[in-house]
Parts: structure tokens; C-alpha cells; sequence
């Protein structure tokens, strides 16, 4: 593309030169003609494709997490009300028909006794709701598997809840061209970090973290079942590592083979869609 006198090829090149004539005045609209203008020099840019199954399966899982979260909410308030009407308070593995059988046995004394039990009431009803609902969402996430028809559960520490979290943020796996690129995306690789005839790495804390979070529970599951996971990993502890770096080495091969599996898994649906 020419500007001016100057013939552009590099895409930077031409996103500076743009600002600067304009005066570096930044607008929507223009952000959207420069990324318009600098993406035809680009090539290997990953084609637009439909919405499916992996995000559904996303939907289903971020879903789940606020479930969760609004659960464990009204327990602490469950707790925390319990606590000023109870001695000693409510056990701890509190569940919606202990919190209604402990409030039975509350007489109040008091008006502010009284409106504290008024409010415990309230909450056994909103523990069960969200009870019934992270019930319904695992149920949705088992339909959501199924129809996606992966073999990611074959791997040893994945369940429904892992696995759909895991199919949800790869999405479409043909966007990473190898496994170490897949490996450097959700974090398992480490980062050079060599400098002169220093030749060292460090920690990735980049990359998703969502998908970094469920590899470290995979390895977490492995090493504590009989297996190829629990071998790499007593391996790298007799090699010196400390039991977090022997964990962190365990997760790059998982990637690898979370990265084979869906890649088995899009060939052969494709070769059956055909």
C-alpha cells in the first residue's frame, strides 16, 4: 500500500504513519477503519467461523462458576447469621435442610433475635434453589458432551464439570498449529528468559488461565492415582525437582495430549460430517 511518497509494507508501519497524520485523535470509527486497513496485510489471520458446541459448553461452565459463587455467598450469610442465634454456631458442611432443622430449635429473645431468625429462614429456600440449578447446569453440561462427541473424558482426572471447561476455552483447535503453540497458549511452556551465555527459563504466568487452572487439576488427580501422570511426576522428584516444579513440568505433556485428543476428535468428526 502506498502513503504518500512511501510505500508500506509492514502493517506497524502503517498503523503509526495513520495516527500520525491524523494527530494521534482517537475515535471508534477510526480504530475500525485502521484495523480494517492493517488487517489486508495480513494473512494468517484465523478465518471467522460459527458458534457450537464449545460454546455452549463455555456458556454452560461460566454459568456454573456463578452458581457456585451465589452458593457459597448464601452459605457464609447462612453461617453468619446462625452464628449470633446458635452457640457455637452452625457445622461447618452446611446444607439447606441442616440450616432448617437447626432453626427449630430457635426461641428469640430479643427483637433483633427475632429479625435474625427472620432472615435464616429465608436462606435455606435460596440454598435450595441454587442447589436444583447447579443440578440442572451439570445436567445441560452432560447433554452438551455428548452432543459435542469427545474422547477428552478418556484422559484420567477429567469429569464433566473439567472436561466441558476445557472443550469451552479451546474452541476451535486447528487454531493452534502445533501442540507447543497450544502449550504456550494456556501456559505450560516456559518462557525463555536467557540473557548473553546465560542460558535459563521462568515461569509462564501468561496465557489462559482458565485452561492453565484445569491442567493443574488433571495433574493434581493424576498424581494421586496409580499412572503415567503419578510416574512423570515421582520421575522429576527423584531428578531434583521440588514437588510445585515437578507439578509444573507434568502440565506441558498434559497439553500435549488435551492438544492430540481434540485434534482426533475434529478429524473425525469432520471425516464424518463428509
Amino acid at each position: 500500500m502506498r502513503h504518500a511518497n512511501r510505500v508500506i509494507t509492514n502493517p506497524q508501519d502503517f498503523w503509526r504513519i495513520t495516527l500520525a497524520t491524523e494527530g494521534d485523535r482517537k475515535t471508534d470509527p477510526a480504530d475500525a477503519l485502521h484495523v480494517a486497513q492493517v488487517t489486508l496485510f495480513r494473512t494468517d489471520l484465523r478465518k471467522v467461523t460459527a458458534e457450537d458446541q464449545s460454546t455452549i459448553l463455555r456458556l454452560l461452565t461460566e454459568r456454573l462458576n456463578d452458581l457456585v459463587n451465589e452458593r457459597t455467598r448464601t452459605i457464609n450469610r447462612l453461617h453468619a447469621v446462625l452464628r449470633d442465634l446458635l452457640p457455637g454456631g452452625a457445622p461447618i458442611r452446611l446444607s439447606a435442610d441442616k440450616a432448617a432443622s437447626l432453626m427449630k430449635g430457635i426461641r428469640p429473645v430479643t427483637a433483633t433475635d427475632s429479625c435474625r431468625r427472620n432472615i435464616a429462614r429465608d436462606l435455606p429456600a435460596d440454598l435450595r434453589r441454587h442447589d436444583r440449578q447447579v443440578r440442572d447446569n451439570e445436567a445441560q453440561m452432560r447433554d452438551a458432551l455428548a452432543a459435542s462427541r469427545t474422547s477428552l473424558m478418556s484422559l484420567p482426572g477429567l469429569g464433566t464439570v473439567l472436561a466441558a471447561k476445557v472443550l469451552g476455552h479451546i474452541g476451535d483447535i486447528s487454531r493452534f498449529p502445533t501442540e507447543h503453540h497450544f502449550a504456550s497458549y494456556v501456559g505450560s511452556a516456559p518462557l525463555d528468559a536467557s540473557s548473553g551465555k546465560n542460558v535459563r527459563q521462568r515461569l509462564n504466568t501468561g496465557g489462559s488461565r482458565a485452561l492453565n487452572s484445569a491442567l493443574h487439576i488433571i495433574a493434581i488427580c493424576q498424581i494421586c492415582d496409580v499412572g503415567r501422570g503419578q510416574e512423570y511426576y515421582l520421575r522429576k522428584i527423584a531428578e531434583g525437582k521440588t514437588p510445585a516444579e515437578a507439578r509444573r513440568a507434568l502440565k506441558r505433556p498434559l497439553s500435549h495430549v488435551v492438544y492430540r485428543i481434540r485434534k482426533r476428535d475434529q478429524r473425525t468428526q469432520l471425516a464424518t460430517a463428509a
